[in-house]
């Protein structure tokens, strides 16, 4: 039985339906998590003893044993606290915080490469500005290999490999500045 407190009249546990309503948002999490790739998976933050449980439910096919197996990964999603599962569901919605984080650098990243392709050298130095460890022949190379690309008609690869090269280089910065900013706030507590 529940109970209840006899001064406040409130509920000492969540009722049986609140409790089913929170196991149904955990099997579908799972579900959802177990329709994802390898690569998909690997940017989330899931705990390591959760990973073969999903590579497993995706193996199987056959759709009573699916379900029995995605009922055993929700068991064991449900072992995880709140702030881990809450975490996965966050990196998981598109609007959550850490998916506007996402797309903020991917802008960041294509206004750098249209910078780049547009004014040339004058944005190549505001950009080694910014990220003093670029490397500055590379990206020169990929600026021109890309207008060149473009001015002939071909096949977007340098314009593409530009891509790549940003994208590293200001998400490697940035995780350098949050790896940062921990450790400011680590000493700031001591």
């Amino acid at each position: 039985m529940r109970g209840r407190d006899d001064e406040t009249g409130e509920f000492f546990s969540p009722s049986r339906s609140q409790n089913r309503r929170e196991a149904l948002e955990v099997l579908a999490l799972g579900d959802q998590l177990s329709k994802l790739t390898d690569a998909q998976l690997a940017r989330l933050p899931i705990p390591e003893g959760l990973l073969p449980h999903i590579r497993e439910c995706r193996r199987i096919t056959a759709h009573i044993a699916h379900k029995r197996q995605l009922a055993f990964l929700a068991k064991q999603m449900r072992r995880e606290d709140d702030a881990t599962l809450e975490a996965i569901r966050d990196a998981l919605d598109v609007n959550g915080e850490a998916g506007r984080r996402e797309v903020a650098a991917m802008h960041r990243v294509e206004a750098w490469r249209e910078r780049l392709l547009a004014d040339g050298d004058a944005a190549l130095a505001t950009l080694l500005d910014e990220y003093p460890e670029a490397d500055r022949q590379r990206l020169r190379q990929l600026v021109r290999n890309t207008l060149e690309e473009r001015k002939r008609n071909k096949p977007p690869h340098s314009f593409r490999e530009l891509y790549r090269e940003l994208r590293s280089l200001v998400l490697g910065a940035n995780e350098a500045g949050d790896d940062d900013s921990d450790e400011l706030a680590s000493d700031d507590e001591n």
